[in-house]
Formats: structure tokens, sequence, C-alpha cells
């Protein structure tokens, strides 16, 4: 099953150099998640091939700008193509307000309901819990409140060996057991069937934080600790230092210092600077701390395999 991140925008301040606004979609099995929507998202959606109806949960980390701008038109979108499904909008306090107000003196019903669920910026909480995922908050320290999000898959049932289930008549309850780790034992609690005889170790639970603007906080590395494909803004190369803390923002050693500590398995940087029209010199510098590390370049795709 798919765990993939495409990258719709990756630019700061304004759209610049062909690179569009902060905006990823991401894909766990079956379920289809935005990650902030900057002014072009549901644009570059249409130029990758990725389909809104599919979207039923999107996650503001913040209310700058080049992160939600482009909401309002992605709402306005989904209600003109006749949305019915519920959607499920995740940001900070204020959120929800702009969209209300849009609507308002829009004089729109919207098709569909939008439920509204504003973020804490202080410490981490599970905002989602479904069958397959939970999604937390990782707080950022950002001029305003913002928050990054974790994305974990729950773990995996074990895999049964067809071959020898298909030689023991089990019941569905029986499978149940197996497949969740546990052995099959009679009424007194002896073990009759075990657990590894008859199943394979589970798939790999697979996980991706996502950073969005912040200055260096070395207090985010435990929730992001060894996660498969970590996400961190990295507006400026290291020689603007200075600017990076003075507009709490983070340079591209710096997170690539992040990664390294957290000892994730790779590195994705963006959110670059209009002063960079090439991007190889950021790529350069954060490789030299962490060499796992990429640029989050527009139409991308990173896909964590099981």
């Amino acid at each position: 099953m798919s765990f993939s991140v495409y990258i719709l925008g990756s630019n700061s301040a304004a759209p610049a150099h062909g690179r569009h606004h902060t905006s990823q979609i991401l894909q766990i099995q079956d379920q289809h998640f935005m990650v902030d929507c900057g002014e072009g998202a549901q644009m570059q959606m249409k130029r990758y091939g990725l389909r809104k109806n599919r979207l039923n949960h999107i996650f503001i980390s913040h209310l700058h700008g080049d992160h939600y701008l482009g909401l309002l038109g992605l709402l306005f979108t989904m209600h003109l193509n006749g949305r019915k499904n519920d959607l499920y909008l995740y940001g900070p306090e204020g959120l929800a307000e702009i969209v209300t107000l849009a609507l308002k003196y829009g004089n729109t019903k919207l098709s569909y309901l939008i439920h509204f669920k504003e973020l804490r910026s202080k410490e981490s909480e599970l905002i989602l819990d479904t069958k397959k995922l939970t999604v937390h908050t990782i707080p950022l320290q950002h001029r305003i409140p913002c928050n990054g999000f974790l994305f974990r898959e729950k773990p995996k049932p074990r895999k049964l060996i067809k071959e020898k289930i298909e030689d023991q008549r089990f019941s569905i309850v029986q499978i149940n057991q197996l497949k969740g780790g546990n052995d099959i034992t009679d009424e007194l609690g002896n073990v009759i069937y075990k657990n590894v005889d008859y199943t394979l170790p589970p798939k790999k639970s697979r996980s991706y934080a996502y950073c969005s603007d912040t200055k260096y906080d070395e207090s985010l590395i435990p929730l992001i600790n060894e996660v498969d494909l970590l996400y961190h803004e990295g507006t400026f190369l290291h020689d603007m230092l200075d600017r990076a803390e003075e507009t709490f923002h983070t340079t591209v050693r710096q997170a690539a210092s992040i990664a390294k500590q957290a000892n994730v398995s790779q590195l994705i940087i963006g959110h670059f600077s209009n002063r960079y029209k090439e991007l190889q010199p950021l790529l350069d510098e954060a490789r030299q701390i962490f060499e796992f590390s990429e640029l989050a370049e527009e139409g991308r795709q990173f896909s964590i395999p099981e």
C-alpha cells in the first residue's frame, strides 16, 4: 500500500522562479491529506493529476498567507464541483473565522459540511485517530502560532502463511487472533497453535513529519525521532543565519542538523527564499551535514516502502 508525499509548492513569501507557495499532498494507503494550501495549490493538483474529490482532511500549519491563501479557492471549487462528502479542516485560531466570513460575504452555502478543528501550539496533541493511522501536532517556534504534523501508520496485522492456514480449519476469530500476534489457546489457556508457526512479521508501519516555518528548535527532536521521512523548512543558506533568526526561520544546515540528531531516514528541505534562483547550493550545504537530504522540488513524489 502506498505512502507518498507529493510536492505542490515549495517557495516562501511570494511565488518566484517558477516555484509556488508551500503545499503538499500526502497519500497513505487509500486516504489523501493536504498539508498547507498556498496560492495555486489547486492548479498544481490538476497539473500533477491529483484529484480534489479524494481530499477529506486539510491541515494548515499557520496563518501566514503563503501557507493558506489557496484554501478558499480550493473550497469554492469543491463546492462548484458538487462535492457532498464532509471535509475536515485543521488549523490555528482564526482559520474558521476567515472561511466563515468569506462564505458569509459571498452569500455562499457550500454543498458540503466543513468540520473545523482548532489547534493549540504549545504542546503536541492527537488530532486524528483512524483505524489505520494517527496524526499529532508538532509545536513550532515561529512569529505566530504554528504547528507541524506527524503522520504515523498504526501497527499492521501479521501476515498469514496461507499454506499452513489452509491445513487447519481456523475460525474467523482464530484467524484474527493470529493476525493480531496472539497464540490460539484452549479453554484452559493451553497453547494449541503458536502464532509464529502460522504467521510472518507484519509489514513496516511508516511515518512522516512535516515541520513548517520555525526557528532552529531542538525540542522537537523527541517528537520526530526516527521517522522515515522528514520535511523541514530550510529557507536560507547558513551565511544568512542572522536573517533566519530574525524572521524565525531555519537555515538548511540547521534543518540537516535536526534530521541528523533525530536519526530520520530521509530529509526534504523546502520553503526556499526568493533570493535563491538555483537550489543546488542549498542541497549541497544540507548534505554536508546530513547525507540523505533532498529538495522539495515541485512535482516530486517521495515514497516510503513497506
